[in-house]
């Protein structure tokens, strides 16, 4: 890695658990493309003079991970359409002192959606109602899928989801089995509360074909475990981490990688 200098370039996340996966992603490729650029994620006290510091000290990229991904909406000067449109920002651009807000989650799980040939009459269960709920939720509406449901227990950001896409909602996320769940929660997250909780039911599990845990850390979660015990096609949280991460490098350097740069740098990034 380049000594650190005083020209060097800082890009930045913002996550109440940060993990290594965007410090090795985007580290490593700015080693292999010569930038004088370095990454470093943080877990803030204060989110508005977190913030207000990207601005301060001219930090050029900030990736915003749960829990703010909505709250932050209030501190930026403008707001992309990638993010307006689902209300819910995972990544900020500092030019000169303006903040721009975008979001590259509702990117990557689209890409995802169609890798994997995701039928859209099939029916879904997303489990979670926040930022990445949305993106997530949009995803799969532009996908013209239908059949879906939100399971989250807080009734009001649950149904408000869910009515914003035309979908159902439920309290009871053990109460609906699907073809394809989702979870969108922090239950499976390496060092909360939850880590070693699966988010689904071995029912909920069993009669699904797909299973898909947004949680990157770890890439292995319990239910990712789970469902590659059970035979299920699987969608990981670290695939989401390594396309959403992309587009974050190429909104802060305006460089796109090549895909063998790409996959060299998801491959150190997951091993940790």
């Amino acid at each position: 890695m380049t000594m650190l200098n005083k020209d060097m370039t800082l890009c930045i996340s913002l996550s109440a658990r940060p993990s290594n996966n965007g410090t090795r992603f985007h580290n490593r490729l700015y080693e292999e493309l010569g930038l004088n650029w370095i990454y470093k994620a943080f877990a803030p006290t204060d989110l508005a003079q977190a913030i207000a510091g990207v601005r301060g000290l001219g930090i050029r990229g900030c990736a915003i991970s749960m829990p703010y991904k909505e709250d932050v909406i209030a501190l930026v000067d403008r707001m992309d359409p990638s993010a307006t449109a689902i209300d819910s920002v995972n990544t900020i651009v500092n030019d000169e002192g303006v903040l721009t807000a975008y979001n590259t989650d509702y990117s990557a799980i689209a890409q995802l959606i169609e890798q994997n040939s995701l039928d859209p009459a099939a029916s879904v269960l997303l489990r979670g109602s926040g930022g990445m709920a949305k993106a997530t939720a949009a995803a799969f509406r532009d996908a013209e899928f239908t059949r879906v449901t939100v399971a989250a227990r807080n009734e009001g950001r649950g149904r408000a989801l869910a009515d914003l896409y035309g979908f159902d909602w439920t309290a009871d996320a053990e109460a609906v089995t699907a073809d394809v769940i989702v979870n969108i929660t922090p239950i499976g997250m390496a060092g909360g509360a939850d880590e070693h909780a699966v988010s689904f039911t071995d029912a909920q599990i069993a009669a699904a074909s797909v299973v898909f845990d947004v949680v990157a850390l770890p890439a292995e979660t319990p239910l990712i475990t789970a469902a590659r015990a059970a035979g299920k096609t699987v969608i990981t949280g670290a695939e989401v981490a390594t396309l959403q991460a992309l587009e974050q490098f190429v909104l802060y350097t305006g460089i796109r990688p090549s895909a063998a740069q790409v996959q060299a740098a998801e491959e150190f990034m997951r091993a940790q």
